[in-house]
Formats: structure tokens, C-alpha cells, sequence
């Protein structure tokens, strides 16, 4: 399988899924403004949306949307406990708390790298996301995970969104809880590989 990725983005979820899971991927860079692979050739052809992630399975089908990704890859190797078993209430659980970041979190940080951003649009996108953090805050008190103990597939993605608040300027420091989590998920052998393999930090560095 290969993954399409740029560093950082939110494509970091699902790299870290898979080195959780113990799955291989072969990684292929694409440029997200130019819309083009590391490798010659057009990533529109390969995703119509033009936006990473995406999944090229063996057989040549192509899985897009990073949700879907990661409980994909999760079921792959149930044995590692990345989602709980389809059709549970706990699963059910993962996929509300996935909806949520995508909707509330991730599409709220999307104007806030837009250069060309108004200020009050700015500044009304911070404070939404604030609000948004602060249920999140809740929902880790007495927790290690976002669902309890056990690291999920969504901890992937909340811990690969939640890097971005130092490049826009969101202020969460007052997130104990958030900031606990983030060095915990952050200390993760897994985590940290995929971070080195999209030369976010040095090899010598841990996230």
C-alpha cells in the first residue's frame, strides 16, 4: 500500500496509525500546492479532491478522508487495539469523537493558514477553536487517551491537528490536561518514527 502524504499535514494520523499497527506503507510526498507526487506524475489523477491523505491499496483501489483511513488500517490489525470491533458501541464512540475533530477541530484551523485571512476571521477562528479545545480538556480529565486508557486511532489524530496551534498562534496553555497528552502521545515510539520519516524532528529528537 502507499500513502500519500506532505509532512505535518493531517496525513500524519494515518502514517502513525499504521507504524501502531505494524503495517507497511510505502511513503509518496506530494506537493500540496502544485498537486503533484515527489515522483513524476499528477496527484489529481490519483485523488480527484487534491488533498492528502490517500490510500492506494495493492489491488489499486484508492481510499481517501483521513477517518476513514485510520479505522481502515485499524481493522487490518485488530490484534493492536487501534478501534474497537465494528458494530460496538465503543466503536461507535470512536467514530463520534473522529467526526467531531474533523468537523469542530481540523476544518477550523483551515483558514488560519490562508495568509490572506481577514484579521476578525482570525481571530474568530481562534476563539472557536479555544472553545472547541475546552471540551476536549474535560474529556481528558482522569484520562490517558481520549477514550480511557488505550491509545486509538483518534489520539492519532488529535495529537497530528493539535501540532499545528504553535504555527497559527493559538494559545493553549491553559490546557493542562491537552498538554499532558500531547507529550504523552508524543512520547510514543511509534509517533516519534513517524515524525523523524517526514523530517518533522531530528533524528536525535523525540516529539
Amino acid at each position: 500500500m502507499k500513502l500519500y502524504y506532505s509532512p505535518g499535514a493531517c496525513s500524519l494520523s494515518p502514517h502513525i496509525v499504521a507504524l501502531e499497527a505494524g503495517i507497511p506503507l510505502e511513503l509518496v510526498k506530494v506537493d500540496v500546492k502544485s498537486k503533484t507526487v515527489r515522483k513524476d506524475g499528477d496527484f489529481w489523477e490519483l485523488n480527484p479532491k487534491g488533498y492528502v491523505p490517500a490510500l492506494e491499496l495493492d489491488d489499486g483501489e484508492v481510499l481517501t478522508e483521513g477517518p476513514a483511513i485510520v479505522q481502515y488500517l485499524a481493522d487490518l490489525a485488530p490484534a493492536a487495539g487501534l478501534a474497537p470491533a465494528a458494530g460496538t458501541f465503543a466503536r461507535v464512540r470512536l467514530q463520534e469523537t473522529l467526526n467531531y475533530l474533523t468537523s469542530e477541530i481540523h476544518k477550523a484551523y483551515s483558514p488560519l493558514f490562508n495568509p490572506e485571512v481577514l484579521p476578525a476571521v482570525r481571530e474568530e477562528r481562534l476563539a472557536y477553536l479555544s472553545r472547541r479545545y475546552a471540551l476536549i480538556e474535560r474529556q481528558l480529565a482522569g484520562r490517558k487517551y481520549l477514550l480511557g486508557d488505550e491509545f486509538t486511532v483518534a489520539d492519532a489524530y488529535l495529537f497530528t491537528l493539535t501540532r499545528w496551534a504553535r504555527a497559527v498562534k493559538l494559545d493553549l496553555s491553559g490546557l493542562p490536561n491537552l498538554e499532558a497528552y500531547q507529550k504523552r502521545v508524543g512520547g510514543r515510539k511509534a509517533v516519534i518514527e513517524a515524525l523523524r520519516a517526514e523530517g518533522l524532528i531530528a533524528g536525535s529528537q523525540a516529539a
